[in-house]
């Protein structure tokens, strides 16, 4: 409806073309659907395009959140085992010198 086309709502609705089904329309599958003009495929096919690229950038975006928090998980987790190893030596060490007395 937003791209002035609401005249095909109705045949979509009625094929229950959501939107993960619409993200698999082609022009041949559009014309299937009654979208006889060239000019509604192409703006459909052009908003489609524009649409896979916005999810391939949002999906690359978490992607790299979700490995940057895995790094900083690592950082952490090595953190602590460096202070866990200091403070184990420490006590370690005390403990000798309390033997050696």
């Amino acid at each position: 409806m937003s791209l002035n086309l609401e005249q095909y709502v109705s045949e979509f609705s009625a094929q229950n073309i959501n939107g993960e089904h619409l993200l698999q329309l082609d022009g041949s599958k559009l014309k299937a659907l009654g979208m006889t003009s060239s000019q509604d495929r192409a703006i459909i096919k052009r908003k489609l395009k524009e649409m896979k690229a916005s999810l391939e950038k949002s999906r690359k975006a978490q992607e790299k959140m979700e490995k940057q928090r895995e790094n900083l998980r690592k950082k952490e987790q090595e953190q602590l085992q460096r202070r866990s190893k200091k403070t184990d030596k420490c006590s370690s060490d005390a403990t000798e010198g309390t033997n050696e007395q």
